[in-house]
């Protein structure tokens, strides 16, 4: 898992608008650990936005 959040950040947005309709389906197929994700960007003040399936500025 990527643990730079920036980069993460571009990463998790990029697949998710390019390949997955949901983080849930993104974190199953890839086996990463959504609560990781979530808590890395957190950091950066970005949470997941169900609605537009990305992670948003807080």
């Amino acid at each position: 898992m990527i643990k730079d959040p920036n980069i993460l950040l571009s990463y998790i947005n990029t697949k998710l608008r390019d390949n997955y309709a949901s983080l849930d389906g993104l974190v199953e197929d890839l086996d990463f650990d959504k609560e990781e994700i979530i808590s890395i960007l957190n950091k950066i003040d970005y949470v997941y936005n169900q609605k537009e399936n990305r992670f948003i500025k807080r």
